[in-house]
Parts: structure tokens; sequence; C-alpha cells
């Protein structure tokens, strides 16, 4: 691809039609076409009745959800509590989910109204005296409660209920096991809705990254001086002029930088770009508007011609390290069979382990997508943590292999949808480093 005349249009085939069929009790039919032909559903409200079903197959009691000033986001975001306009959330609240009877509820007297949008009966406490019994009658005849925790903090994305909680639902005689599972299916799935957002704003990000590596290569063509941070803030203008909202600006690493995979340019801190070097650009955002979920892509480019067999083979080795991963998903996916985050990572890293770059692996294979650009599902992870947690319809995620050196490092990072018979990459595959003059 010649990036020298104009904008380039590389890597933008992504409005493939693709069917999807959910069949997960309440669940909603995830959207027809990524063309957006299909009318878009917002997802319902907590289903109760698929919490319950989850429940009883995972041989658990009740789904305790506890927050208290925002340290458990994935409780907030499954009951909406901190949707909830008219009311303040500062005291601690409590919402129990059993896997048979009604939904029960403990808040403070002061914040009376914390969980009156969600289904079951609410006790109110005041003084901590009141907090304990009210606690204790809370979980009454439960064994088994699922919480944000997990044993050893093994996956940490999940472990957001403090030590000092568990310890004081255990004494009650209650074990208390991970939620992880239920997290995933209740709070990282996503519906049409959600799918919708997620490819617009894919569509996007291509359109950056594509007029990104076309400043480049103009501005190596016309011999005009520029840095990391020169094109990193042309691309926040873009993400301004698409309505792309985001948590950071985007990453635009030269050489050396590329190396740092959480690299970010500054304006006091930031490389120039020559020619015959690497570029990597690593950009992510979302929709302006709720409810939106994330897009996360990494492309890499070369300012000259013919790029050196060092850096094509390393990257090499990450784009079929990223295909073994897709590969490995769609194969599970077409076959029914289920398939684990620590799976993915495996399936992918090994390959760069049998291409000799072990040694240069420094972060898993890929992250959950929500609306964070780090979500609360499951990560293809068996490297910084085991991740456990299955992929289920409606998954979205990353997989983004990559290698690391003193000098240099590439990563190529795409986005996956699971569905119920197939996964589907949502945007196209950098087959090899782009020379951009």
């Amino acid at each position: 691809m010649d990036y020298s005349v104009g904008l380039a249009s590389f890597g933008r085939e992504t409005t493939v039609p693709w069917a999807v069929e959910r069949g997960k009790p309440g669940s909603q039919s995830i959207l027809e076409s990524v063309t957006g032909a299909a009318t878009i559903v917002a997802p319902n409200s907590l289903d109760l009745a698929a919490v319950r079903a989850a429940l009883h197959e995972d041989g658990i009691d009740a789904w305790l959800l506890y927050d208290f000033r925002g340290l458990n986001p994935i409780a907030a975001d499954v009951t909406g509590v901190l949707r909830q306009g008219g009311h303040l959330a500062t005291r601690r609240w409590y919402y129990l989910i059993p896997a048979t009877g009604e939904p029960r509820g403990l808040v403070h007297a002061i914040e009376p109204n914390s969980l009156a949008h969600l289904p079951g009966t609410t006790e109110r406490y005041a003084g901590r005296e009141q907090l304990e019994s009210g606690l204790r009658r809370l979980v009454f005849g439960c064994r088994r409660i699922a919480m944000e925790y997990s044993p050893g903090c093994a996956i940490p994305y999940i472990a957001r209920v403090d030590a000092g909680t568990v310890e004081r639902i255990r004494d009650y005689g209650v074990e208390v096991v991970s939620s992880g599972d239920l997290v995933q299916r209740f709070s990282a799935v996503w519906h049409d809705a959600e799918i919708a957002s997620h490819v617009e704003a894919s569509e996007k990000l291509y359109r950056i990254k594509d007029q990104a590596f076309a400043a480049i290569a103009a501005r190596m063509r016309d011999r005009v001086p520029t840095t990391e941070y020169d094109i990193q803030q042309m691309m926040v203008t873009w993400f301004a002029d698409e309505r792309l909202v985001t948590d950071s600006e985007p990453m635009v690493s030269a050489m050396e930088n590329a190396g740092n995979p959480h690299y970010l340019p500054t304006a006091a801190h930031s490389r120039a770009i020559r020619a015959g070097e690497l570029v990597l650009l690593d950009l992510w955002g979302k929709l302006d508007r709720s409810g939106s979920v994330f897009a996360d892509i990494t492309w890499v480019g070369y300012t000259g011609r013919q790029v050196p067999d060092r850096y094509a083979r390393a990257f090499d080795a990450v784009a079929r390290a990223r295909d073994a991963g897709i590969a490995f998903v769609q194969q599970a996916a077409r076959a029914a069979r289920s398939v684990r985050g620590w799976e993915v990572d495996r399936a992918a890293s090994s390959v760069l382990k049998e291409a000799g770059y072990g040694a240069e692996i420094l972060h898993r294979t890929g992250h959950s997508l929500g609306e964070t650009v780090h979500g609360n599902g499951v990560n293809m992870d068996d490297y910084e943590t085991h991740d456990d947690r299955r992929l289920l319809p409606g998954t979205g995620f990353t997989i983004e292999p990559g290698v690391y050196f003193s000098d240099f490092g590439v990563r190529s990072e795409i986005n996956m949808i699971v569905t119920d018979k197939d996964a589907r990459v949502t945007g196209s595959l950098q087959t090899e480093i782009l020379a951009l003059v």
C-alpha cells in the first residue's frame, strides 16, 4: 500500500454482513448485520430469571452485589445504581439475588431509594449494630454466595469486594465463591445496541488510523519535521471530528518508544519521527452516546520503502500469533465447544515462543472490551493472570500479541465478538508492516 499519494484505504473492508443468533435465557437477538440493517434493540434491565437459572446451573445459592462509594463498579453496573438520578449512594448497600425466591436489599436509612428501581424488598439500617443484624438476616439460609471475589486475587479485575466484607460474610457460616462467570454473563455480554456501537466505532478508528499514516507519509515526502506528539494531536482532532470519546489520547510510538507497550507522547516528552523508522499506532474509542462500547486497534508502519528483515520477521510472528488466537476462538465457537480466556492466550503465545520470541513477550494476548476500554469480562490471559472465565456469546474482546525490544516493538491488535455459532473479527487484519513512503 502506497501512503505517499493521498489517503490510503488499506484495511477498510469492515462492514461484511454476518448473521447472529442468541439462544441464552433472557437474551436478545444480536445485531443481524454490521451494516446496520437490523433494528437496534437496547438491552433489558437485570434479567432475574436468567440470573436464577445461572445460579442453579452453577450450584450457588445467591449472588450478593455490594458496593461502597464505587469500590465495586461491577455491582454498580449490574444493578444500575449509579445510573439512577435523584439520590446519592455514599453508604454501603447490598442486593442479594437468590436462586429461589425474591431479591432482598439492605440500604442506609439516609439513602432509602438506592435500590428502589430494582425488584424485591429492602431493609434499612442506620447504626453499625443495625448493619450487622440486617446483613445477617440478608444472607440467612444461604450456604454458597457469589461475590466479586477472586481466590488469591488470581483475576484482579473481579476482586472488587474488600477482604473485610468477605470475612464478615464467612463469619455467618457462608462460603464465598467468585462471581466471575456471572459477571461475564450479566455485565460483559453485548446486545444489539452495543454491537452496533462497537462496529461503528471500529470503522471510525480505521479511518483515523489511515489518516495518521497518510499524514506521516506526507510529512516524510515533503521533509516536514514531525514528532510523535504532532501526529497524536492530529489524531485527537480527528477523534472529535468522528465524535469519538476515549479515556486517553492515542499512542504514537516510534522505534525504541514502540518497545514500551504503554508509552504515550506528551508535549514535554516526545521524539522526532524520521525516515527509516517504525511507527506504532494504538487507538481506542467509543461513540459519544450512553451505552456505547469501545473498539481498540493497533497497527504498525515504516517510514521507508523497504521494511528491514528484523522488523518484518518480528511482525510476521506477531501476525501469525494473532491469527492462531483468532482461529482457536472461531473453531471452538463453530464446534459449540467451551473456550476460556487462558486457552486463547496460550494458543497465541505458543506461536511467539516457537518463533524464538518468548523472552520478548511482556503482556497478555488480549482484554475484554466494554463501556470502558478494559471491560469487566474475560481477558485472553495465561501470562499476567490465569483467566479461566468462558467466552460467552456476545463477548467482545481484543487479540493483540506483541514483542518488544530495547530499540523497537511491534504489535497487532484486532477486536472479536463471539456469537452463538461463530466468532467474528470486526475490522481488517494487518498482514505486514506498512511501507509509508
